[in-house]
């Protein structure tokens, strides 16, 4: 196939990185593309729709698949060029100097430059390893927590220790639920307060593990769980099953380019920049000393990504856009803004 026009940038990933390096790319005027593995935007902030997050600067708590809108209606500001259900595998440097991205379904995006922001990758959730496990997702195992309400006043176990167990554990305790907590280790991968919180509203026990589900038909009616230590298993009556186990990551054939691995990701300059020249990246995807793993850290290395970027194409150009009350480009966006608000 061959290739379309070339853009100025073209970002890989849509997830809050990649959400907001789109949108700050219409602030710098320049031509963009942004390629999403998957049918939609918002990345890995699909997994948890209903979880409240706090931690957005000059946001109230607000729920996560409302995040996802505000973030998409922003990226889509300056009509940048979307494409979606293609992962991108292949890159080409071109004699010009510009780049060809090939990918999964064969098409060719040319590009002057290239932003990473593919976060986790694509993801798939972690499985209970316990055989005739699946016969149950039908009616009461879950995986992600779609609609809190459904658990008010339940038994639910939750199996896990991260972030998202955590925060499920405390909604939904806070709905009225009879939430027990196993997990394997006595330290949780969470915000302090909300472990705190988690064992004030639920029964924590460590170090346990899901050790067997027991049903009739479609339905668990009670697991087994064991004591890591003695070996002790206890039998406990449930309503609802959620399953918090991590994700599987998977990033293509992009960790074949030659680019420099950090400790947790890509390693990137307080710039942003790759070891390839002309590729940046932000997001989770990449690893920097003081890397702020928050959704506010990802527009901050949005922002350096996609100002390098313009520098790379113009040497001459300002390191960074005007603020948003300064910048031509928001002059006639304002007046619609104030004209449908009379």
């Amino acid at each position: 196939m061959t290739a379309g026009e070339l853009y100025d940038v073209t970002i890989v990933g849509g997830g809050p990185a990649g959400m907001y390096a789109a949108f700050y790319g219409g602030m710098r005027d320049m031509k963009v593309k942004l390629i999403e593995g998957k049918s939609e935007l918002g990345g890995f902030l699909h997994t948890y729709p209903e979880k409240t997050i706090w931690d957005v600067g000059g946001i109230p708590p607000i729920r996560c698949e409302q995040l996802i809108d505000w973030l998409a209606g922003q990226a889509r500001t300056f009509e940048p060029t979307l494409v979606f259900n293609q992962r991108v595998d292949d890159l080409q440097r071109l004699p010009d100097g510009t780049f060809r991205l090939q990918t999964d379904t064969g098409e060719l995006h040319d590009t002057r430059t290239i932003i990473l922001a593919v976060g986790r990758g694509i993801t798939e959730m972690q499985k209970l390893d316990i055989v005739g496990a699946d016969r149950y997702e039908v009616e009461n195992l879950y995986y992600t927590v779609q609609d809190l309400n459904s658990f008010a006043n339940k038994r639910v176990l939750i199996s896990g220790g991260g972030n998202s167990a955590v925060d499920w554990a405390n909604e939904i305790a806070e709905k009225g639920a009879k939430v027990t907590v196993v997990h394997r280790r006595d330290e949780f991968g969470a915000m302090e307060r909300s472990v705190s919180r988690m064992k004030q509203l639920t029964d924590v026990r460590t170090p346990y593990v899901l050790q067997e589900l027991h049903g009739e038909g479609q339905v668990i009616r009670s697991v087994s769980i064991k004591h890591l230590e003695s070996g002790e298993v206890e039998q406990l009556e449930v309503d609802a099953v959620v399953i918090s186990h991590g994700y599987t990551r998977d990033h293509g054939d992009i960790l074949k380019w030659g680019l420099q691995l950090g400790k947790v990701g890509l390693q990137v300059s307080d710039h942003a920049e790759t070891n390839i020249p002309g590729i940046f990246a932000a997001g989770d995807c990449v690893s920097y000393p003081n890397k702020v793993k928050l959704i506010a850290g990802a527009f901050i290395d949005a922002i350096l990504a996609l100002n390098s970027a313009k520098q790379y194409i113009d040497p001459d150009a300002y390191d960074m856009a005007y603020v948003s009350s300064h910048n031509e480009k928001f002059r006639a966006l304002n007046k619609q803004l104030y004209s449908s608000h009379k």
